[in-house]
């Protein structure tokens, strides 16, 4: 079989920033994973989007027990019935993105997503997964243009990253699809631990590669290319079409705007 054919192994990441995080207190809930998003906690809803694609095979969720798995009586069944793999989560999202691809055949491509991709969809997910392999790259990051982003959702503030040809918003979808895309969980590691450092971060990522980027003179394609000799593997992106897919659930003020969102939908599949 092709690695193009082969199914992925979709890895949901559900660390939060425990049981104080503003969101969690607002929804009354133990985990940021179990904020409810039309009646149906954000969690369910990743793994409904994940088990309807058809380029997903084996799903894998990586959180805290205690406040999450122990809390969720159906993700509990789930588990227990064998349809999804658990993992406890380590300190930080590097680490636990890390333990998961350690448990994962070094030749099987890998899926990653957030527990908090809320507006996930199947389609969004069978997009990203072909395109991704289309890219003949070793790890690929989903991208929104930043302007699909805003004038679909003006109310919404979003991390917007601005490049020369132009600004992107991340989408929380990695597809990770060689053993050497891999490097790029320990890449993002040392990025963790050098966070406090900034001079560090330079130094990792190229000195001409920050400079331009301060000064707007930084492409994409250039900072792929940077990443890919910093890293050790050819780094690429995916354009995703949908503005939903740059969209998580992060803050109070997210929550609301997702319940707005999927209202819309709602009201819009149910008219005549």
């Amino acid at each position: 079989m092709t690695q193009a054919k082969k199914q992925f192994t979709a890895v949901v990441l559900a660390g939060d920033r425990g049981p104080q995080d503003p969101l969690v207190l607002a929804a009354g809930v133990s985990s940021k994973a179990l904020v409810p998003v039309a009646g149906r906690s954000m969690i369910l809803r990743v793994l409904d989007a994940l088990a309807a694609s058809p380029s997903i095979g084996a799903r894998l969720v990586c959180g805290s027990s205690p406040r999450l798995l122990h809390q969720e009586p159906e993700l509990a069944q789930l588990v227990s019935g064998g349809a999804v793999r658990w993992l406890e989560n380590e300190p930080s999202p590097s680490l636990s993105a890390r333990t998961c691809l350690e448990t994962i055949p070094a030749d099987q491509p890998v899926l990653l997503t957030t527990a908090d991709h809320a507006l996930l969809t199947p389609q969004m997910v069978e997009d990203f997964c072909a395109r991704a392999v289309g890219t003949g790259c070793d790890v690929v990051a989903a991208l929104a243009p930043a302007e699909l982003v805003m004038k679909a959702f003006p109310e919404g503030r979003r991390t917007i990253t601005r490049l020369r040809g132009g600004s992107y918003c991340g989408c929380n979808l990695f597809a990770f699809l060689t053993p050497r895309g891999r490097r790029a969980a320990l890449f993002w590691r040392r990025i963790e631990e050098q966070r406090k450092h900034p001079l560090k971060i330079v130094r990792t990522l190229g000195v001409t590669s920050v400079v331009r980027y301060l000064l707007g003179r930084l492409t994409l394609e250039q900072g792929l290319a940077r990443l890919s000799t910093a890293m050790d593997a050819r780094a690429g992106a995916v354009w995703m079409t949908e503005a939903e897919a740059a969209v998580d659930v992060d803050k109070v003020a997210d929550w609301r705007l997702v319940e707005k969102i999927l209202a819309a939908r709602q009201r819009s599949t149910s008219s005549p």
